[in-house]
Formats: structure tokens, sequence, C-alpha cells
């Protein structure tokens, strides 16, 4: 760490410029990513051959069950991060520090909540599941574990949502992805010794302390004014009322998040769980390469929306979401066409769901990334009332439609994602006129700029579902070979076919600027 240290403290880092900072953030959260990528990679087959496809699947919907246990701890972390953002240019320490305490003393208000709906998760669990008689035990014992394994989870965000809010996260640079790799070493050594499912929940529970330790010793290291103060009268309320949208939100997100896999487990079956998680791993990527951006640029941003400049945070938000589609669309073609022949290598064919479906959930995937985006900026505002109100109708009629078509009409992976999507539609509007209200710019101004780019997507992700049924490649070279051409071509036709000549413009003086200062 002393390392990194003076790396970050050079003059290089003396001053660096919000784009600077967003890089930075956003290298930092690139590596975190790709470790967690090459983890993913290395550790799911491990983890099917180890658990078997029944255990695998039960592991990612107990991992599912007991995140939307989630927003029962208050979520102060969050709250606590984009205050901080938007006060960033403040130097009121003894304020930041209160604020602090305020989300532990939250924490600890909502402890007891965890703590009830955790025992009542441990209990109903294996009935929701219909578990045998000998594996109820163990369902519950790995529930209790991962129960654990949340409450410790927020209190170690604490010190990342400090760094991420002073718009220091790049200061875990390489921290982060070497601790991902310790986790996974847990897990393997937990297979090793086949102790199943409870091991492998052990060996979470103890990376996520771990975690939480050495992040504690980057922002005692990198931030002089941490530490907790007792919160001036009426703060505490004024926080908990922050903290309870977040909640709320937080709830939203998991079921947006983390429901299509309960769905499944619960009304069709716990292997095509496992299908459809092996199949999705991929196309998840994109979630991540573009949350990897928004975590770089929010900081920023939160401080401009806190100075009030509107006219330069709709600037932003209008480039990011550029970017986001750019990205979307070049990895998602990539994805659509090569997924295919993934699968067949990584873990075998029988666990490949299939072209249509690896499309819908492509498309899930381009919907949520797109309303998660909007959804930070609302966040950066702190005005949370009326997204979090329309997130919750419009989550609860996608989870409706989409039980209807898995259960009633036995649509599996198709119908599932055809729910989501339609019942997100509303978010894919909402919330976008919600930002244009904010910052001043009418929906039907904002409806006019997609237009282009949404038909070269469609026509891109048309012809990509279609080449997946005959381009099939038998080795990793070759996949890796037939990936990067795929992006060379897909690239221009993106940049060049989707992005207004004012857009590549400034995207280029982006890219200028970078090499400037590097």
């Amino acid at each position: 760490m002393v390392s990194f240290r003076t790396f970050f403290n050079s003059k290089r880092f003396s001053n660096p410029s919000r784009t600077q900072l967003a890089t930075l953030n956003a290298v930092a959260s690139a590596l975190e990513y790709g470790a967690r990528l090459i983890v993913g990679f290395l550790i799911n087959p491990i983890l099917v051959a180890g658990l078997g496809d029944y255990g695998y699947g039960v592991w990612q919907i107990l991992g599912r069950l007991v995140a939307y246990m989630t927003p029962a701890s208050g979520r102060p972390t969050q709250a606590l991060k984009w205050t901080l953002a938007n006060r960033q240019a403040s130097v009121d320490f003894h304020e930041k520090r209160r604020q602090v305490g305020s989300a532990m003393i939250v924490w600890l208000i909502f402890l007891p909540l965890l703590a009830l709906i955790g025992s009542g998760l441990i209990w109903f669990t294996p009935t929701w599941l219909s578990t045998s008689a000998e594996f109820t035990p163990i369902v519950r014992l790995v529930v209790a574990i991962l129960s654990l394994d949340l409450i410790m989870t927020t209190l170690s965000e604490v010190p990342h949502s400090v760094l991420q809010g002073e718009n220091l996260g790049y200061k875990r640079m390489g921290l982060s992805a070497l601790l991902i790799f310790f986790g996974a070493g847990l897990l393997v050594v937990a297979l090793y010794f086949n102790t199943g499912l409870v091991g492998v929940a052990i060996a979470t529970l103890i990376a996520t302390m771990v975690t939480g330790y050495f992040y504690y010793q980057v922002v005692r290291t990198y931030v002089p004014w941490f530490g907790m103060e007792k919160p001036l009268p009426g703060a505490i309320r004024h926080f908990l009322g922050l903290s309870s949208w977040f909640l709320v939100w937080n709830l939203v997100s998991q079921l947006m998040r983390a429901s299509d896999v309960v769905i499944l487990g619960v009304f069709a079956s716990a292997e095509l769980v496992t299908t459809y998680t092996l199949t999705k791993y991929v196309p998840e990527t994109v979630i991540m390469v573009v949350e990897i951006m928004v975590l770089g640029i929010a900081p920023g941003l939160g401080g401009i929306i806190g100075s009030g400049d509107y006219s330069k945070a709709l600037k932003i938000r209008n480039e990011l979401m550029s970017y986001s589609w750019l990205l979307i669309t070049i990895i998602g073609s990539a994805v659509l066409i090569w997924n295919r022949s993934f699968t067949q290598l990584w873990v075998g064919s029988q666990h490949y769901a299939g072209s249509q479906q690896t499309l819908l959930i492509m498309l899930s995937v381009l919907q949520f990334v797109l309303i998660r985006n909007d959804a930070n900026f609302i966040d950066l505002t702190l005005k949370m009332r009326d997204k979090v109100l329309i997130g919750l109708f419009s989550t609860l009629i996608s989870l409706g439609i989409a039980t209807l078509f898995v259960h009633s009409f036995n649509g599996g992976i198709t119908g599932l994602c055809l729910g989501l999507i339609i019942g997100r539609a509303i978010l894919s509007f909402a919330y976008p006129w919600l930002i244009g209200r904010y910052l001043g710019v009418e929906l039907g101004q904002q409806l006019r700029h997609v237009v282009g780019p949404l038909v070269v997507l469609a026509v891109i992700f048309t012809v990509s579902s279609i080449a997946s049924e005959y381009w099939v490649v038998d080795s990793w070279i070759k996949l890796v070979g037939a990936v990067g051409l795929t992006v060379i071509v897909v690239t221009p036709l993106t940049v060049f076919g989707g992005l207004t000549s004012e857009q590549r413009s400034l995207m280029w003086q982006r890219a200028r600027l970078l090499l400037a200062r590097s």
C-alpha cells in the first residue's frame, strides 16, 4: 500500500482535473471488475463441478434471497456516499464526521430489523424451495451465514463510501483486486475440502471481513478528516429520512436485479437457474463495464450538481448515456455472436440457453443499464421520492408479468425476460422525464436524440443474433480472435452510425485531454 500512496501523491496527481479523477476512478473500478471477471470465469465451473447443477442453482437462489434483506440495513452507506459527493467542495470536516456518525447510528437502528428478517428467511427458505428433509438444515445454516455476511458487508461499506463520496475511489487501486483473488482462494479451499454450500458461505463471510478491515486502513491513510462525531440535534432525523428513501430504492434495485433467478427457481427449477445464470454471465459484463464508467464520473458529477451548474450536469449526463450506448452496442454484438461458443468451451453446450434467449437477456441488460444510469443521476440530486415510488410500481409490474409468463404459461427464460422488459419500460420513459424536469429539458427533446442510435442498435443486434446460429468456434484461441475481429468491425459502425459529429468530436477531445495529462 505504501507504493500506491507514493504513486498517487506524486506531482502527476497533485492537482488532477475532473476528467482525470473520473478516469482514475474508472481504472480502479476496471481493475476490480477485471479481477471479478477472471475469478468468475475460473470459479464458476469449479462451483458447478463441486456443488452440482442443483447445488449451484440453490447457491445462486440463496444469494438473491439474502440480497433482498439489504434494504433492511437502512442503506446508510448509500446516503453517506451521495451526501459527501454532493458536498464534496465543503471544508467543514466536523460536519463530514457527523455524517459518518449519522450513518453508523442508522446502521445500529436497523440492525434488529435486519436480524429479524434474516431469522424469517432462515426458517421459511427451505419451504419456499421445497428442499428435502436432509437438505433443510444445510439450507438454513447457509442462509444464516449469508445473513451475517450481509450485516458485515454493510458495516465494511462505510469507509468505502467515504472514499467514493470524496472522489478518492482510485486510492483503493490494486488492493480491491487482490482482495477479490483472496476471496476466490478461500472458495477453492472450501471446495477442495468438500465442505459444500456451508463451506462456500463461510469463505464468503471471511472474505467480507478481511475486505472491510483493509478498506478501513485505506480510508484512514488517504482521508485526513475521517472519523465520527456526534450528530447535531435533528441531523439523525434528516439522515434517517434520506436513508429511508435509499432503503426503499435498494429494495427496488434488488427486486430488479435479483428476482429473475428467484422467479425461475421457485416457479421453474434450480437446474434452469443454472442454465440461465451461466448464459447470462457474459452479457452481465455490459452492466459492470458501464458501471465502471459511472462510478468514475458520479462523484465529480455530484459536486457539479451540488454547485448548481445544471447546464454542465446535463452535458455530462448526455455524454454518459452516449458512451453507455456505444459500449453496450459494441460489447453486446460480440456477446450475441459468440456467447454460444464461449458457453460450450467454458461449461458445456448443455448450459447454453439458446440464441433467442441470449438476445432477450441482452436486451434486458441494455434496458437495465440505461435505467440505472438515470437512477444514479437522480441519486446525486438527493431528491429520491418520485424516483423510488415510480421504480417500485414499475418493478412490481415487471415481476408480476414475468411470474405470470414463467408460472402460468411455462415461458421459461423467454417469458422471464419479456416480462421484465415490458414492466421496466415504464422507467425507460419516467426517469428521463424526472431528470428533464429537474434540469429543464422536455422528454420529447430527449427522445428525438435516441431514435438514430436505437435503429443502429436494432440492426446490429438482429444481424448478430442471426450470425450466432451459424458461426461457432471450437477453441479458446479462435474465440479470442473472433471476438477481437468483431469488435474491430462493429466499433466504426457504431461510432459513425450512432453518434453525432458533435458527440464524436467531444469523445476525441476527452481522449486527447487524457493523453495530454498522462
